[in-house]
């Protein structure tokens, strides 16, 4: 099986519409990280993306039948560009079903290259289902973004690249979605090195390709984070397992705060805005080598696309610092007293405040909202903690509670006297309309007592929902929420709610 993935490789032109990318040296994070760190510039194909390569490198290994019939394939974004692109350049009709939660720049990208798309469905199960029945209705082709041969071919021509640019590689770090590229990549670096370490990168709450080497076969993912929604994907694909089983050394995951640090690196060296999925192979290489403890090697990333909307960046710079570790959320008691703040402060040191909420709650103590910025000369997050232990100060980290960065610190009110209070953290479709619509299939049953919501430029909608549920209703409410279709979880018991909002 190798060599005819190697054949296929080297044999795949995808130089029509794609180009070599550089390899550009990460001075910073070279220079932090105490290793020699290179970044594949995929975020420089025509398309932002590196998927224009197997498209195309698939479409150009259709028959002439296959091309006249026409192609069809569903996405939300690199892919249905790439494909578009492709499609354009060789004359092949094109159709992409896009989910109606795609942001529009995409949609129209889409458009530009002369592609027709089809809005249909919440997310991408809809849009495939769509696409499938098309094939039957219309005889058009399907082109898989992933669990191809040609696509994976396309694909694993970075690697050809990559094992020119750089005369020395000890390991290279991949992004993983559907498992496309680094099944690609992973084929040919081990055919020409074998001592190269191949090391996918997955977000914490989409990684499938770890479950299913855990596992020694393909699982689905119950849920899949929808943050670096380029490598959202709830089961790698059947070839691309195949291929990672043998080649892959090993599946790294991140989170959310941690890409949200990696995208700020990427841009600190590069100038370059990547997509959360783009620089997920650099947020891999940095835990990698806080765990390893490696020195002086050469590690690549590979950055794999820039697909990102404006609005979205807010969200990455509120978390990259903490992602980073350069800032801690707390939770802090203090005496409802004149002094208290000016007391808490000197219990910080020479670390700088970055947000401060604070409501009366009662005569006694006040809880208060921080974000503490955190810096090497006064210690890391735990030192931090210690010292307002010494002052006497309570105070409990929340830089790793959702609820707490998502919605807390940004709500107003405090604790209310409310009654059979539950609270709900909720995903929907963003599309015009949804808030609404949800607001008004949630509160045609239960009281809201509390709303907090807010767009962060991605296809979904993050709701904190409080409703007042008598004890005996509870069965029914679950049982509602099913039936309403949203992504759900309950946080009543959240250590942010009790702290800040709950009823005193």
């Amino acid at each position: 099986m190798p060599n005819r993935y190697i054949k296929k490789i080297l044999s795949a032109n995808v130089y029509d519409v794609a180009k070599e990318t550089p390899v550009d040296r990460a001075k910073g994070l070279s220079a932090r990280l105490h290793n020699n760190v290179f970044i594949k510039r995929e975020d420089l194909q025509p398309v932002f993306s590196f998927k224009l390569r197997g498209a195309y490198n698939c479409l150009k290994h259709l028959s002439a039948a296959e091309q006249a019939a026409g192609v069809v394939a569903a996405s939300a974004g690199n892919h249905a560009q790439g494909l578009a692109m492709s499609a354009q350049y060789l004359g092949v009709k094109a159709t992409i079903v896009m989910p109606t939660t795609t942001p529009e720049i995409k949609v129209n990208s889409v458009r530009s290259f002369g592609a027709k798309v089809i809005l249909h469905g919440d997310g991408f199960a809809d849009a495939y289902a769509y696409s499938l029945q098309l094939v039957q209705d219309k005889g058009y082709v399907y082109i898989h973004p992933f669990d191809n041969d040609d696509v994976i071919a396309g694909q694993g021509t970075v690697a050809v690249e990559l094992m020119r640019q750089l005369a020395h590689i000890d390991a290279v770090f991949v992004p993983v979605g559907g498992g496309g590229l680094i099944a690609g990549m992973a084929v040919y670096l081990k055919y020409l090195n074998p001592s190269i370490r191949v090391i996918g990168v997955e977000p914490e709450d989409s990684c499938c390709l770890q479950a299913a080497m855990q596992a020694g076969e393909r699982v689905i993912l119950e849920e899949v984070g929808i943050f670096a929604d380029g490598v959202a994907v709830a089961q790698v694909g059947e070839r691309p397992f195949a291929l990672a089983q043998k080649y892959v050394d090993e599946v790294v995951t991140v989170t959310t705060d941690e890409l949200c640090a990696a995208i700020k690196d990427l841009y600190d060296d590069t100038r370059a805005i990547t997509e959360p999925a783009g620089a997920c192979s650099v947020a891999g290489l940095k835990k990698y080598v806080d765990r390893e403890g490696v020195q002086g090697q050469h590690l690549v990333a590979i950055a794999s696309g820039a697909n990102i909307n404006f609005d979205r960046l807010r969200h990455v710079a509120e978390r990259a610092e903490i992602g980073e570790r350069r800032e801690a959320i707390i939770a802090a008691s203090i005496a409802e007293r004149p002094g208290s703040f000016k007391r808490f402060c000197q219990a910080l040191g020479e670390r700088n405040v970055t947000e401060f909420n604070y409501r009366y709650a009662d005569a006694e103590n006040a809880r208060v909202f921080v974000g503490v910025q955190l810096n090497a000369d006064a210690g890391g997050k735990n030192e931090l903690l210690a010292e307002l232990a010494a002052a006497d100060i309570q105070a409990q980290d929340l830089s790793d509670n959702e609820m707490a960065k998502i919605h807390i610190r940004y709500m107003v009110g405090g604790h209310a006297q409310v009654e059979n209070e539950v609270v709900y953290r909720f995903t929907f479709p963003e599309r015009p309309g949804a808030l609404m619509k949800f607001l008004t299939k949630l509160g045609q049953n239960w009281n809201i007592s509390m709303f907090h919501y807010r767009n962060h430029g991605s296809a979904y909608g993050r709701v904190l929902v409080g409703l007042q549920v008598p004890e005996t209703d509870k069965a029914r409410l679950v049982g509602y929420l099913q039936e309403l279709g949203y992504a759900f979880h309950e946080e009543t018991e959240n250590p942010a709610y009790q702290l800040f909002l709950s009823p005193s």
